[in-house]
């Protein structure tokens, strides 16, 4: 079980997070920990940044890669939990711009998402190809973690943070359709976007902590835009929205970041593959259990 004392954060967002957690840190040095190509899945989005923030190590990746040049699909999801995992990160925050489904979630607020429908179908789910791997994944976030960064923002009276919410992932890269916009509204979604899956999926089976920050920007197509509004302008609006929502989410996650005793307590996806290998495990490819070392060789101790 992780320890304070082995405590390791992942941040998974854009550039901007990590350099502006860099320059709170008071100039800490960030250093390239990604080890290059070395993760059985190929590279990861992007080199890894390390930074020290009052004695916890926090390693920041670009998802979308440098210049935001991968989109939601080609993004190596697998590859970037892996890397993680032997860095030895234990729990993860993830951000993300998303569509909000709901008029309540205003664009540029945030939302500590406790649920998720995923709708990709293109993108490798698992890091468990050649065995019978069952991860539960009926809460799909760390509710210590969850918990964690609720009562960072009680401290943040002006930013609106919302307590739940259900995120819609789809596959993209286009937007939905007006139908499947009001769909995922009938079927429970508050908000809706693109790279939530498989990488929450995978965090689990690599046991690693994780949650997830939604930066809604606009009510994404089931409501009407203002006929009266130029494209140009309505584009304009959405950017200023995610700088918003960007701040936002740095001001909490460097408040959560002030004190990390709550992430002290196990979490479930600590634990995560105690019941989840089916497969005999004398049947397994001698070559797979080595291969994924990382990930589960405690399994097979």
């Amino acid at each position: 079980m992780p320890t304070m004392a082995n405590l390791k954060l992942g941040i998974i967002g854009g550039s901007g997070l990590g350099e502006a957690l860099a320059a709170e840190a008071g100039g800490a040095s960030a250093t390239d920990t990604s080890g290059g190509g070395d993760t059985p899945f190929g590279p990861p989005s992007s080199p890894i940044t390390n930074i020290n923030w009052q004695g916890v190590e926090v390693h920041t990746l670009q998802r979308h890669g440098p210049g935001h040049t991968l989109n939601p699909s080609q993004v190596p999801y697998r590859a970037n939990i892996y890397a993680l995992k032997k860095l030895g990160v234990t729990h993860i925050i993830a951000s993300g711009a998303t569509g909000s489904l709901r008029e309540e979630i205003a664009p540029g607020d945030l939302v500590i998402i406790d649920q998720a429908i995923d709708k990709t179908c293109k993108r490798p789910n698992t890091f468990y190809e050649h065995a019978a791997v069952h991860v539960e994944l009926a809460d799909p976030f760390c509710p210590i973690m969850r918990d964690w960064l609720l009562a960072a923002a009680k401290q943040l009276p002006d930013v609106r943070v919302h307590t739940t919410g259900c995120y819609v992932c789809m596959e993209g890269p286009a937007f939905s359709t007006r139908a499947e916009s009001h769909m995922h509204r009938a079927w429970g979604g508050d908000l809706i976007g693109m790279t939530l899956f498989p990488e929450a999926r995978l965090a689990r089976e690599a046991e690693i902590a994780y949650a997830m920050i939604a930066m809604p920007t606009d009510y994404d197509c089931w409501r009407p835009h203002d006929p009266n509004k130029p494209q140009q302008e309505l584009l304009a609006e959405i950017i200023a929205n995610l700088k918003t929502a960007t701040q936002r989410n740095l001001s909490l996650i460097k408040q959560a970041l002030r004190d990390t005793t709550a992430l002290q307590t196990p979490s479930p996806a600590h634990q995560a593959l105690n019941l989840a290998v089916w497969s005999d495990k004398q049947k397994i490819d001698p070559a797979q259990i080595k291969n994924l070392k990382t990930l589960w060789g405690r399994c097979f101790e």
